[in-house]
């Protein structure tokens, strides 16, 4: 088998081209070869054509091309769909203009550069605003809002796989990364329950047995998924539906896995929730802003408007940032302290003594230094200088999810995941950077903060059985006895 490279362009179409029944087709499904391993898209005046690339005979003296008209479909339907999977050289399809009929009207006297730069910085600001206003609503209001921004995500980069592969009416494909995404989310937000609400959960016995066969119920509703994918395989479409199954699959390892880390991190903390996302969107904004008064040399080709003078400019300011906003951060219990339930007040609470991290300790300064600070000494809080090493990963390590972010969308020749946002793209866009960074804090923090959780260990073993408490016991009195801690016979 052999591939035919190219498309006829629309007007160079036989006639009879185009209609389900065309002649072609019934040539082509007589020879008994209706593989389909590529869909290309023309744009029109009449509106947009999609077609199949087929393959051909070794050896036949000319290709057969099916071609499928779509009754029906606009351009604003298709315009996240308008690819090439194969081909590299195409440009990425303009997106739709969606900046408010207001914003519009206000700047319709500036260039299309200026234009962007403040409709892209009022909707920044808007952003930030209710960045702000759900931090005040608290931690839970935090879960949620990730929760949903989580499954906003996946909708986006489904629906480029949908759009891509819909013309073959594949079988419950969205209905499947949906269920998919049920059974991910339950599995991942059932442990963490388990594991941080321990007491709450052991006290309520429909959440004790759910718990306790929580893994075996999470396998048996992804076996489920796993049947229905494989009752819905279609002949002469199993590569596209495998290719789709592995979409689906991809998009949750990189959508739900690194949410769960973001809310995981939250647990923590609020602080290590929201410096490591401010850092981000710092350096994002400082990157831009440097990059678009004093860019001038590429960085990398994947991002042709990204520049070294943007990449270092927001460096040197996300640094900053992360230091100053560490230190704003650490004064308050309400950042600082661990989201926790409280079985006294039969509540969720936010209340602890600061550890070590997060009070002010003196630190000496290099010589060089003390004769320009006049001391021979920095009053900092130790969480600040771990917040160096979240501001660096911030700035130097996250923009590479950014650009991969872009390399999937040229690899699909489309300019943003969705329109959500004017001026920005989809919500993808905005995160596609945040992702990489809670996987990284969730590490830092394995790694290098946290310890032993005395309070949650003790629920553990007050759950156990009166002859299993008496065993852990004995054997901690022992061990305690043979460090010279209790004396014999105590």
């Amino acid at each position: 088998m052999i591939r035919n490279e190219s498309c006829l362009p629309v007007q160079e179409l036989p006639a009879h081209c185009g209609t389900a029944a065309s002649p072609i087709q019934t040539e082509w499904e007589a020879a008994g070869d209706t593989e389909i391993t590529t869909l290309c898209i023309w744009r029109t005046p009449h509106g947009v054509v999609p077609c199949h690339e087929v393959l051909h005979r070794a050896g036949a003296k000319k290709a057969l091309l099916l071609i499928m008209k779509r009754a029906g479909e606009s351009e604003s339907t298709t315009s996240g769909s308008d690819v090439k999977l194969d081909s590299s050289s195409a440009d990425t399809a303009p997106s739709v203009d969606n900046t408010p009929e207001v914003l519009n009207k206000a700047l319709s006297g500036l260039s299309s550069r200026w234009k962007n730069w403040w409709v892209r910085g009022i909707l920044t600001l808007a952003m930030i605003s209710f960045f702000f206003l759900i931090i005040y609503l608290g931690p839970m209001v935090l879960m949620m809002i990730v929760l949903c921004v989580q499954i906003k995500c996946f909708h986006e980069i489904i629906l480029i796989g949908y759009n891509v592969y819909h013309s073959y009416h594949l079988p419950w494909f969205r209905t499947l990364s949906w269920y998919f995404l049920l059974c991910a989310n339950y599995f991942f937000y059932g442990e963490t329950v388990t594991d941080t609400f321990f007491a709450l959960v052991q006290r309520e016995e429909p959440l004790r047995i759910l718990s306790k066969y929580h893994r075996f119920i999470s396998f048996a509703l992804y076996l489920a998924g796993f049947c229905m994918f494989v009752l819905s395989l279609v002949k002469k479409h199993y590569r596209l539906q495998f290719y789709m199954f592995g979409w689906t699959h991809v998009t949750l390892l990189i959508v739900v896995t690194q949410s769960h880390l973001i809310i995981h991190n939250l647990f923590d903390g609020m602080i290590w929730f929201i410096v490591p996302i401010s850092c981000v969107i710092c350096n994002d904004i400082m990157a831009y802003m440097f990059g678009f008064f004093f860019g001038r040399t590429p960085l990398i080709k994947l991002s042709p408007k990204k520049t070294w003078e943007g990449f270092i400019g927001g460096f040197f300011s996300t640094v900053l940032f992360g230091l100053v906003l560490s230190y704003v951060m650490s004064g308050y219990k309400y950042f600082v302290c661990p989201f926790e339930f409280n079985n006294d007040a039969n509540s969720f609470t936010v209340d602890c003594e600061p550890s070590e991290l997060f009070q002010l300790q003196d630190y000496s300064i290099p010589c060089l230094a003390q004769t320009i600070l006049g001391s021979e000494s920095i009053r900092l809080y130790p969480f600040q200088i771990h917040s160096i090493a979240l501001s660096t990963f911030a700035s130097l390590i996250s923009p590479f999810g950014g650009f991969f972010a872009s390399g999937f969308k040229r690899a699909f020749k489309i300019k943003d995941f969705a329109d959500t946002i004017p001026g920005h793209g989809g919500i993808m866009d905005r995160f596609d950077c945040q992702y990489l960074m809670a996987t990284f804090v969730n590490v830092y923090i394995a790694s290098f903060i946290r310890g032993p959780n005395p309070s949650k260990l003790l629920q553990q073993l007050l759950a156990l059985r009166v002859d299993q408490q008496l065993q852990i016991f004995k054997s901690l009195k022992a061990n305690l006895i043979q460090k010279g801690v209790l004396q014999n016979g105590a």
